[in-house]
């Protein structure tokens, strides 16, 4: 994953997708842009704010972004890229200008909480690790320069293969190269600004390469019977707290047990490829939906059980431009139409599909594997049309209802046609993961798709 507090006094009223905060921990959100068909970033606040999320990170500091946000009471978590490390290494007057060009002049009517510095830098193949802390540090004094210091944070997110050891938690350690160079420096740097340690956790890479050890219901919230950490007697039920506590573990181990942490990224795909074991939209749902429920029993994690946990789930949309496997694409709570693309449910109560105005009636909630595809209408003609051919033709979809005269003819356009044949396809495969992309033609939705009066076939 790109691959990503601080106040934890929160009351919100939860909206459409169960977004709640409680006084001792808090749910954020992720707002990535790597793709071509998302609403303008009027429209994303809106959204946000009809969902009751009022805490959102950002991958950069893009301009319209943060105009967008301006005045909506949403707190932000803006970012230095790495491609900008070595600059922001090299000298503080390029700090000083970027704090004031992407910081400064946008509060306070845009809420700005913290700057990631980087993110993930440690796996960064531009080799970005030497200059994270000068980076840090140079941008933390032109805070202090411009009395931004204390109400703007500093930290980077690491993820979890910074761990040389993770199982069982209390055995949790950095990797050994990085702890001189950077980890401690880091850390001081964060204890003396009281800042908190920003952190990606994935159950789902750890389930998806461990599915024969890790029981899935332990991974995704759900009754389990836990597993008893070997080093120190305490209990875990579920696979992100014990990842959580591995990093204190390793935080501890270099004398750094005082310096808090904060989720940055958490969350699992509702598609992906074969390989990507457990990725699907119902165990998307339960993760999602159990980790909010999670933070909001005001508990912290075995190891610190008086810490708040605060998260913020990846990501607000499916993006279409990431590279990597069809699990990269498919993260979203929504789709680029701002509908959802599954429930995230609280307190065992389900919440309402958004409906698509244009094309699908609104229903309950849908079974554990109702699902169908439909075409993005958002690609290319030469898109849609290709994977039509290859629907209709050696993908062997049943395409019969869709020629002239026939039942599913109506509404005579590329976009009805090809979602028919796409969804013949995805059925007809059993709705498999990878079964409904057409390179990127094609998304799975949870309510049933009206075209006209076709009715679309949920199996064959």
């Amino acid at each position: 994953m790109a691959v990503f507090v601080l106040s934890l006094l929160i009351l919100s009223s939860f909206s459409a997708i169960s977004f709640t905060y409680a006084d001792s921990g808090m749910i954020g959100v992720n707002y990535g842009r790597i793709a071509d068909n998302l609403p303008a970033p009027e429209k994303v606040v809106e959204l946000l704010k009809t969902q009751g999320i009022n805490r959102v990170k950002l991958y950069d500091t893009e301009k319209s972004v943060l105009t967008a946000l301006a005045n909506s009471g949403i707190k932000v978590v803006v970012s230095l890229p790495n491609e900008n490390l070595a600059s922001a290494a090299a000298d503080q007057s390029y700090t000083d200008t970027w704090v004031q060009e992407n910081i400064k002049k946008y509060i306070p009517a845009t809420d700005i909480e913290a700057i990631a510095v980087g993110n993930e830098v440690f796996v960064d193949p531009r080799n970005t690790t030497t200059y994270l802390v000068p980076a840090m540090k140079n941008v933390q004094s032109s805070l202090v320069k411009f009395n931004l210091d204390k109400s703007i944070k500093i930290s980077s997110p690491i993820a979890l293969s910074a761990l040389a050891s993770s199982y069982p938690p209390s055995a949790g350690s950095f990797k050994p190269e990085l702890i001189e160079p950077v980890i401690k420096p880091m850390l001081d740097l964060l204890r003396k600004t009281s800042s908190h340690l920003m952190v990606n956790a994935y159950p789902f890479f750890a389930y998806a390469a461990n599915a024969d050890k890790i029981s899935l219901d332990y991974a995704l919230f759900k009754d389990n019977a836990g597993n008893v950490d070997s080093g120190n007697g305490l209990k875990y039920n579920s696979l992100l707290d014990a990842q959580i506590d591995a990093v204190f573990a390793a935080m501890s181990a270099v004398g750094f047990n005082d310096v808090k942490l904060v989720v940055t990224e958490t969350g699992w795909p509702s598609a992906g490829d074969e390989n990507d074991i457990g990725a699907g939209s119902a165990n998307a749902a339960a993760y999602n939906g159990g980790l909010v429920k999670r933070v909001l029993t005001g508990n912290g994690t075995p190891l610190k059980p008086k810490e708040p946990l605060n998260v913020y789930l990846f990501a607000l949309f499916n993006e279409n431009q990431k590279t990597g496997p069809t699990s990269e694409r498919n993260y979203g709570l929504f789709y680029p139409n701002e509908n959802k693309v599954y429930d995230v449910s609280l307190s065992g109560k389900s919440t309402p599909v958004n409906d698509n105005k244009e094309k699908v009636v609104p229903v309950k909630p849908s079974h554990v594997g109702q699902t169908w595809c439909v075409a993005n209408g958002k690609t290319t003609k030469e898109k849609l049309q290709e994977g039509l051919d290859y629907a209709c033709g050696e993908g062997g979809a049943d395409c019969r209802p869709i020629q002239p005269g026939a039942t599913c003819y109506n509404p005579e356009s590329l976009e009805a046609h090809a979602s028919y044949a796409f969804n013949s396809y995805y059925q007809k495969n059993a709705r498999g993961v990878g079964t409904c992309d057409f390179g990127g033609a094609a998304y799975v939705v949870s309510q049933p798709p009206r075209y006209g009066k076709c009715e679309f076939p949920t199996e064959h």
